[in-house]
């Protein structure tokens, strides 16, 4: 029996060795981009910054209880590695870059597979470039090294503007930051306050530079790789909404078209969501970023969908409205017909060269001439698309890595490769009545690409996709009773 036992406590103990080398073997890194890409990345901002300048890029920190790990997108869009605690240093004098993580967790990684750390340096050389691959220990020497002894000290750069994480957009994230610092009770400074206070203290001869608009300039334009993420991320939204048009009829929980758009979503690879759902049944939609979703859809009114994915840590923003019941009536039919037409006239008008200005006037003056001879079943509706030719909000804001991306594209020449949508809207504030649709364009060398065209957005189109069966209908939530104890 002794015997027995010893032989199979020792099969097991063989068991877990076996395990916990393979996954100490299999790493996982992200297959989009080559090491070219981000070499090319991080070449730009050697360009920029300087010889007399170092920057310093803090990744992401570890994930609290049983989330997912997600990598900034600065970090991973200059070196791709989703690995936690992480550091980048890039030298201007020198050309070269050091990534800093901490050392192997042999205990974690049993439990949860390879996670890269400073160990794995030849590894990680291989798959981001980077010249050198260190621990903890020596990055302070390092920043040492780049020029505090017996030299002037380098310009030291590091972002400023906070750091995206999935569905983050730095917009929402400032907005969440000033109500913070509104609350008395609330005391917690930003992670990068934090960061650049501990620099400053521990190495005051750095002057502290925001490398910030550098990045955004970059990420602005968009190189045909990333093109091709952002447009698979808005396939995969385009599909979440068709299946959501299917699921619609009334008595539908407006959380119910979610759970059907994020089926999609992970059934196409994505990693969880952009941006949360926005989906408002009737005057719901009035709100714009209405985000409880616990309502249920009525007869006779319209939902609005405004939903991506998070897919290879890029996104997208499409944007439809629809009928509950499947048929648009006399006076949303006005309004939509517009909608849809405002739509196709400002597509018509962007190229390179062009700006946002430029667009928008050109549209509203050919809106004018479809608005001639046109009547509306009530007054308020023709003032509403009237307001609607002098607003400058149709022409929106850049999408890539976040759904609403850093850079800017209004007032200025619009170059191949912005990526930003489009999304004409119309208030009726009598019936709190709010219609809009949104769709992605990308600047072309010649003109033009509207990435979510497929998106059904013709009228007889969506009232035919609605009569399909969905999954709310294949796969019905059923009762739930809850017993009490």
């Amino acid at each position: 029996m002794i015997l027995k036992r010893a032989s199979f406590f020792t099969a097991c103990l063989l068991f877990v060795t076996q395990l916990t080398s393979f996954a100490q073997e299999k790493h996982y890194y992200q297959t989009d981009f080559s090491i070219v890409d981000f070499q090319e990345r991080r070449s730009q901002i050697f360009e920029v910054i300087g010889n007399n300048s170092i920057a310093l890029i803090q990744g992401a920190a570890s994930i609290a209880g049983f989330k997912v790990f997600r990598q900034t997108n600065t970090f991973y869009y200059l070196c791709g590695l989703e690995a936690e605690h992480a550091y980048l240093l890039l030298n201007g004098k020198t050309k070269t870059s050091t990534i800093y993580l901490p050392n192997r967790d042999k205990a974690r990684e049993s439990s949860q597979g390879k996670i890269l750390s400073a160990e794995d340096a030849d590894l990680i050389k291989k798959l981001t470039g980077v010249e050198r691959v260190r621990g903890y220990g020596s990055l302070a020497n390092d920043l040492v090294g780049t020029g505090l002894i017996n030299r002037g000290a380098p310009y030291l750069y590091t972002p400023l503007s906070p750091a995206e994480i999935g569905n983050d957009s730095r917009d929402e994230i400032l907005h969440g930051q000033a109500r913070a610092a509104s609350d008395p009770w609330d005391s917690q400074s930003t992670r990068e306050a934090r960061f650049k206070k501990l620099i400053m203290e521990r190495f005051p001869q750095f002057e502290i530079r925001d490398l910030s608009p550098i990045l955004d300039a970059m990420r602005l334009i968009k190189n045909p790789k990333e093109i091709e993420i952002i447009r698979n991320a808005t396939e995969i939204a385009g599909l979440a909404i068709i299946e959501a048009m299917r699921s619609t009829s009334p008595g539908v929980y407006e959380y119910q078209l979610d759970a059907a758009a994020k089926y999609i979503f992970y059934q196409h690879g994505a990693q969880g969501d952009g941006y949360p759902s926005i989906i408002g049944g009737g005057t719901n939609a009035y709100m714009g970023h209405y985000f409880h979703k616990t309502d249920v859809l009525k007869d006779g009114d319209l939902v609005l969908m405004d939903y991506a994915p998070d897919y290879h840590n890029y996104t997208s923003d499409v944007t439809r409205i629809w009928p509950v019941n499947g048929v648009f009536n006399k006076g949303q039919t006005e309004l939509y017909e517009f909608i849809v037409s405002y739509r196709d006239a400002l597509f018509k008008y962007i190229k390179p060269g062009t700006n946002s200005n430029e667009v928008l006037s050109k549209a509203a003056k050919e809106m004018k001439k479809y608005l001639k001879g046109k009547t509306f079943s009530k007054p308020r509706y023709l003032k509403a698309v009237q307001n609607a030719l002098s607003f400058r909000g149709h022409f929106q804001h850049p999408v890539g890595m976040a759904v609403h991306d850093v850079g800017r594209v209004h007032g200025i020449p619009l170059k191949p490769g912005m990526v930003f949508t489009i999304d004409p809207m119309i208030w009726i504030p009598e019936e709190q009545l709010y219609i809009r649709i949104e769709d992605v364009a990308v600047v072309t060398e010649n003109g033009v690409e509207n990435l979510s065209q497929f998106v059904p957005s013709n009228l007889k189109n969506v009232e035919a996709l609605i009569q399909e069966k969905g999954l709310t209908e294949f796969r019905p939530a059923e009762n739930i009773h809850v017993t009490e104890h």
